[in-house]
């Protein structure tokens, strides 16, 4: 049957010395299995980092767009820095949202292969035009990283893998994005964010106070996410969704806003290089996968190609062999333009 509202459920054993447990860790995997989305809560993250990172960007998103645009997105082969509304498409349609784009750095890389050029610095803020926009950003990038690490090593134990395996597969240089988001009040027939996967494996998401987010169910329908105070909405994305054969899946969702809305993602990612083949899984999975139509059509967002071509969104068969040409065909989607400016493409 299709899921009709979002489960909560209560990590603090995760987070706690102990770890997650197998009761813990079968509920979980079975939720993202059977919804792909949950909310979190006790989660260990204070509740004083939350009100830094949403002040932060309250302060960040009323600057004049002059000021704003001292970190541009347009200055950065990497994608990294502010961006106006509509300047991000998703299934072809642009996005009505501002946001600034903060990726893992590592030392700009001029050989290898092409999704290489993804590697890089971000844009800051000077304290003169907003106070803490570096530290603040770290701090809560590093607390959502381990609470991402922590729900990863529950999924690993609910799939039958030892509770490092997820981790180790993301090797030396992982890329992690956060992205600091503001929506205006969506217009009539557009969105904050159009329906989407995401493309890496894991999200944590601060959805802040007010309500736009929807997840849809098997059924097609739009279901409202909750907002429940500090908590984070978790979701997978096709990086799992590949690498367990469908048995994971990334659930298809958007945002549309009667209000002005902030929210704060975080994407937990591996490094460019990790391979998107399939886990050493017990044929169980496989039969749960056969036995289930909506997990055996699964489909993934398109190539630029496919998309040219009219492939429907989350419908394509495409699979990039690496984390990185995942990454490379989301932003030759995305950013069309950025990406003819700096790459030719």
């Amino acid at each position: 049957m299709a899921f009709t509202e979002i489960p909560i459920l209560d990590i603090s054993q995760v987070m706690s010395s102990e770890g997650p447990n197998d009761r813990f860790a079968a509920e979980f995997t079975s939720i993202c299995h059977e919804v792909g989305f949950a909310i979190v809560t006790n989660h260990g993250v204070p509740d004083a980092l939350f009100d830094e990172t949403f002040d932060m960007m309250r302060r960040f998103f009323t600057l004049p767009e002059e000021t704003k645009r001292l970190i541009d997105k347009n200055q950065s082969p990497q994608f990294r820095g502010w961006e106006p509304v509509g300047a991000e498409s998703t299934n072809n349609a642009p996005d009505l949202r501002e946001q600034i784009d903060v990726w893992t750095e590592w030392p700009t890389a001029n050989n290898g292969p092409t999704y290489n050029k993804l590697l890089g610095p971000n844009q800051w803020m000077p304290d003169t035009a907003l106070g803490g926009h570096r530290d603040i950003s770290m701090r809560w990038i590093g607390a959502l990283s381990n609470v991402a690490d922590r729900l990863m090593g529950a999924l690993s134990l609910g799939l039958g893998l030892g509770e490092p395996h997820l981790r180790n597969l993301f090797g030396t240089q992982p890329m992690s994005l956060a992205k600091f988001i503001h929506y205006p009040p969506t217009a009539p027939g557009g969105a904050g964010v159009n329906p989407h996967h995401d493309a890496g494996f894991l999200t944590v998401l601060a959805p802040g106070t007010t309500p736009g987010l929807q997840v849809q169910n098997t059924d097609g329908g739009w279901i409202d996410v909750p907002v429940v105070e500090h908590g984070f909405v978790i979701n997978l994305g096709e990086g799992l969704q590949s690498m367990t054969g469908n048995y994971l899946v990334a659930t298809p969702h958007r945002v549309i806003t009667e209000a002005e809305r902030y929210s704060a993602g975080y994407f937990h990612g591996p490094s460019l290089t990790t391979e998107l083949g399939r886990l050493p899984l017990a044929q169980e999975f496989a039969a749960a996968v056969a036995a289930s139509p909506h997990h055996q059509t699964a489909g993934f967002m398109p190539t630029p190609d496919e998309a040219d071509l009219g492939t429907a969104a989350m419908t394509s068969g495409h699979r990039p062999q690496t984390y990185g040409e995942q990454l490379w065909n989301y932003f030759s989607r995305s950013y069309a333009e950025q990406m003819a400016l700096h790459h030719g493409v």
